[in-house]
């Protein structure tokens, strides 16, 4: 009997299997889904480093663009890949976290203010704060997946940590709310149940890359984190140790492969290999003699190969990865997230590895550019272990190291988003349900 058939056998309650805890992350991209699985004992807190025990990817199937379009499709690639992970683990798995780049995925900030008495700042403080700003929460159609303090004040004195035990007059605090369609929320975790996993949360797929690529320093500093998947490209944003914006743009590696397949006459299976083997979005010398070849795109037994100047292939992948760049900088621009000028930029997701993206995003905007892996993971081989993977990983490592979030990822993944009108009561709002949570659980 298979994995998928135990899981399905144990969802239905129609036999008990012993499962021990652990931890899998999914990421679903439009080129391939990744699982990462990790035991409780895989985290070593001394070197702040991680061990997974199962590791399984596959090519995917009906996701374009960072959103799912065929859900038996997708459902299949994630039971495969979760299935060859689970193989190499020997163990079951019960659900997923998702990391994902799609559904329009945005940040907010919200700003709330308490008044302090004659005594320390406590938790419950802090939980009033934190009910302040979620309050103030508008998001309709949309579904909070991460709220994260992005720094607290007490009196005039900004930048706080960690204001407990602190004395002041008034307690602020600066929250971020990043959220993703609701609609794409709700497929997301259908598709999930399609495979027979529980879904335990979406992450944002650039938050998480960023946790598995950044150095603590870098994170302190101000850096940009830009993952550029398949379908789309998404930036994090952190300043003072902690995300302070996250923004998507549905434009990825996909569309590089789907322009050389037009420009170049050839199958998409083609196009992906050639710009694998020979592409480069800066020039290199004696590109215009060199010649490259490509499968006719068709199953004509006559036709010969496509053959066309490496510099015809440089021409059509350079304009895309240039234009995908300059969106994203002209984005940051106009969300007026403030960025340090000596802050760096680390890239990840599968298309950075692209020949000469790291120089393109040098001159795009203009600062010192690093390609980013997963560096908790010191174990993985190299087919798993590059930016490709970060995002996977990332998900394990916010489950070991955090950063810790006011409401838990199970939370919001069982709450509803808030209605548009503004007649909602305190019982019924999710949001407060969240809260209420917090203050019993913080």
């Amino acid at each position: 009997m298979s994995r998928l058939e135990d899981r399905r056998e144990a969802r239905d309650g129609l036999k008990a299997l012993s499962r021990p805890p652990v931890v899998a992350a999914l990421d679903l991209g439009a080129s391939k889904v990744t699982c990462f699985i990790m035991k409780p004992g895989g985290v070593n807190r001394d070197s702040r480093t991680l061990q997974t025990v199962g590791v399984g990817h596959v090519q995917s199937r009906g996701v374009r663009g960072g959103s799912i379009v065929n859900m038996d499709e997708a459902a299949d690639s994630i039971a495969l890949a979760v299935e060859r992970a689970e193989t190499m683990a020997g163990v079951n798995v019960q659900g997923v976290t998702v990391a994902t780049a799609g559904g329009q995925i945005a940040s907010h900030r919200v700003s709330s203010q308490v008044t302090l008495g004659a005594r320390p700042i406590t938790d419950n403080d802090l939980s009033r704060a934190i009910s302040s700003a979620l309050a103030q929460v508008r998001l309709p159609g949309r579904r909070p997946i991460h709220l994260l303090p992005i720094a607290w004040s007490v009196d005039a004195q900004r930048g706080v940590r960690d204001p407990r035990s602190m004395f002041g007059r008034t307690l602020g605090l600066e929250l971020l709310v990043v959220s993703i369609s609701e609609t794409v929320f709700q497929t997301l975790g259908f598709c999930v149940e399609r495979a027979h996993l529980e879904f335990q949360g979406v992450v944002a797929a650039p938050f998480v890359s960023a946790l598995a690529a950044l150095e603590d320093d870098e994170m302190d500093l101000g850096c940009i984190c830009v993952d550029m998947g398949g379908g789309s490209t998404s930036v994090a944003v952190f300043a003072n140790g902690s995300l302070i914006h996250v923004d998507s743009l549905a434009v990825g590696g996909g569309h590089v492969t789907a322009d050389i397949a037009r420009g170049l006459s050839t199958s998409i299976a083609g196009a992906e290999r050639i710009k694998t083997l020979h592409g480069s979005a800066i020039a290199s010398a004696n590109e215009d003699r060199e010649m490259i070849e490509a499968p006719p795109r068709g199953d004509d037994p006559g036709a010969g190969p496509v053959i066309a100047p490496r510099s015809m292939l440089k021409g059509i992948i350079a304009p895309r990865v240039e234009e995908t760049l300059e969106l994203l900088r002209e984005r940051l621009k106009a969300s007026g997230v403030p960025l340090d000028p000596g802050a760096g930029l680390v890239l990840t997701g599968g298309a950075s590895q692209l020949a000469g993206a790291r120089e393109v995003a040098v001159r795009v905007f203009d600062r010192p550019v690093r390609l980013g892996r997963p560096r908790r993971l010191p174990h993985l081989a190299d087919a798993a272990s590059g930016p490709g993977f970060c995002a996977a990983a990332g998900v394990l490592q916010r489950a070991a190291f955090g950063p810790r979030e006011v409401v838990s990822l199970r939370a919001l993944a069982g709450a509803k988003a808030k209605a548009a009108a503004p007649a909602v009561t305190e019982r019924s709002n999710p949001l407060s349900r969240a809260a209420q949570w917090l203050r019993d659980n913080l």
